[in-house]
């Protein structure tokens, strides 16, 4: 008997995967939603307002900061990145899994307040192949590659704190460690109670 639900938190630098990782799992593994954060970073050119990201201003942002909406938020690279309260909802009230993918800011935050969530890091296999992943993805001017790859160094260093490690150096790989981490969370005592049988003589 499943008595509640499992925040899954996942957390990697610009560029290792994350996005992408994120949306095969809920396309490919049941009954896990994927929370969707707030941000006043422009939208890229794929990007959909509410499927994405919820596009906001700074002003806005920073309304909700004061009124006590965020249970995490960061600012990286000049823009701000928030997780609502109301999204784990989806755990507390729906008892449904929630995979919430943050920076390592918003995942120190939420790990004073939310004890019970599996932290996943995923790292990519060099920091050669996150620079040429960053540049084929073709969102930032070469001042922007630099920031996030300055920025890859240092949040490299926090996988320590986290329970699981992935390296995504395969997309198809990766996406199976992650949904093996899922099932095997979902296995775990008290995330799962059996009923038992009878086992009395």
């Amino acid at each position: 008997m499943k008595v509640k639900g499992i925040l899954f938190v996942v957390s990697a630098p610009s560029g290792a995967g994350k996005t992408t990782l994120s949306r095969k799992i809920t396309e490919n593994c049941n009954n896990i939603f994927l929370s969707i954060s707030h941000t006043t970073r422009p939208p890229r050119v794929d990007e959909i307002d509410g499927d994405h990201y919820h596009f906001i201003s700074k002003d806005k942002f920073k309304e909700m900061i004061e009124s006590g909406d965020f249970i995490e938020w960061a600012e990286v690279h000049n823009n701000y990145y928030g997780t609502s309260i109301s999204n784990l909802d989806i755990v507390e009230k729906k008892k449904k899994d929630l995979l919430l993918v943050i920076d390592v800011q918003g995942a120190e935050q939420l790990r004073k307040k939310y004890k019970n969530g599996c932290y996943i890091f995923i790292l990519p296999p060099s920091m050669n192949v996150l620079e040429k992943r960053l540049r084929e993805r073709g969102a930032d001017s070469e001042e922007g590659i630099k920031i996030r790859l300055k920025t890859a160094e240092e949040e490299i260093h926090h996988y320590r704190t986290y329970d699981y490690i992935i390296i995504n150096d395969d997309i198809d790989e990766a996406v199976n460690q992650l949904k093996s981490i899922i099932f095997a969370e979902r296995c775990r005592y008290p995330n799962f109670i059996p009923e038992l049988p009878d086992l009395k003589l």
